[in-house]
This record gives C-alpha cells, sequence and structure tokens, in this order.
C-alpha cells in the first residue's frame, strides 16, 4: 500500500473510531467520511463493508488482549489472570457502543469480516479459562464459549443507561461465579481497561 493511501486508511480507522464510540456501530458511514474529510467512496475503497470497517478497528485491540492474554499467563496467579484479561476484554467491547450484538452473531458466521478476529479472542479467553480450571482456580462446568458469551454480556449491560452504574458490581458478581479460589472475585477494581490505541 502507497504511503499517502496507507495514512488516508489510518485517518479514516481513527475518526471511525470516534464516531463509533460516540454514536455507535450504526453510525452512518456517510457521516464518518465527512468527519474524516473525504467522500463515501474513499471508504468504500477501503472498507467495502461496516463490518470490514468494524474489523480492522477491533483486530488491533483483539491482538493487544492476544498478547495480554499470554503475558499474563506468566506473570499472575490463574484466577487472577482470568479476571484481569476479562476486565479488559469487556472495555474493549464496551469502547464502541453496539458492538456486543455484532460479535455474538460474527462469532457463529464464517463468512463476516470479524469472525477470525472474534474467534481467535475467544481462543484466548478459554486458555486462560483452562489454565485456571486446571489449577482449581475456576469452575470446570463452563468453557471459552461461556465465558465470550459472559463477557459479551456484560460489555452489553455497561451500553444500558439504566445499568451502567452497577456494571462494575455485576462484573464482580459474574466473576465470583467464575472464579473459584486462587484469584479474588474482586482483583483489578480500581483498574481500567487500557485505552484503545
Amino acid at each position: 500500500m502507497r504511503a499517502d493511501a496507507r495514512k488516508n486508511r489510518d485517518r479514516l480507522l481513527a475518526v471511525a473510531g470516534a464516531v463509533i464510540t460516540e454514536e455507535g456501530v450504526d453510525a452512518s458511514l456517510r457521516d464518518i467520511a465527512r468527519r474524516a474529510g473525504v467522500g463515501l467512496a474513499t471508504v468504500l475503497r477501503h472498507f467495502p463493508t461496516r463490518e470490514a470497517l468494524l474489523d480492522a478497528l477491533l483486530r488491533t485491540r483483539f491482538d493487544e488482549l492476544a498478547e495480554e492474554a499470554a503475558e499474563l499467563e506468566t506473570s499472575s496467579s490463574p484466577g487472577d489472570a482470568l479476571v484481569s484479561w476479562l476486565r479488559d476484554f469487556v472495555g474493549c467491547a464496551h469502547d464502541y457502543r453496539g458492538v456486543t450484538e455484532t460479535m455474538m452473531a460474527a462469532i457463529e458466521d464464517p463468512q463476516s469480516a470479524l469472525h477470525a478476529s472474534c474467534v481467535a479472542m475467544r481462543g484466548a479467553g478459554t486458555r486462560l479459562l483452562a489454565r485456571a480450571q486446571a489449577e482449581g482456580a475456576a469452575r470446570t462446568d463452563i468453557d471459552g464459549t461461556d465465558v465470550f458469551a459472559l463477557a459479551g454480556a456484560l460489555a452489553w449491560l455497561g451500553d444500558q443507561p439504566a445499568s451502567a452504574q452497577r456494571a462494575d458490581h455485576l462484573f464482580d458478581v459474574v466473576v465470583s461465579a467464575i472464579v473459584t479460589s486462587g484469584g479474588s472475585s474482586r482483583p483489578g477494581r480500581d483498574r481500567r481497561p487500557r485505552a484503545r490505541s
């Protein structure tokens, strides 16, 4: 990709991230183009579908979360690693309002542009869960699909005005049902999700 084309693409991603954070995943591509100072055709040339744009936005964060999972495997106890990673995953999903429903649909649809990223994200969480289960730090009657669904539900709750103020409490309740020992039910309470790149 030429340097000017890459610069345009990076600018579009930055603007799209801001717009989707403000307006949610149904934000108008035309509005994104206008705010980026380009025509809609330019947006569509780089990102032919809304899902392609979301995939580009989320892939970087998902890659960071996968790297974080690998780091946590060696730097934290199994229970604490799982809880810390879940908190950051929920924060990531919450960054882009409305993305949770899209992610949940994409993981079941191999044709979705988001499918591979979502599967990789679920895999990172599954490895942390399996490690915690092997150490007796997490219940054994759940799997990575369950954890992905619970994390998605927590992100969705954080998007709802009526429950947003209770999001941290609800996170703790859900985590206490997953982590059985080897990690507090409240680790990372004052740790905020990483800022989006």
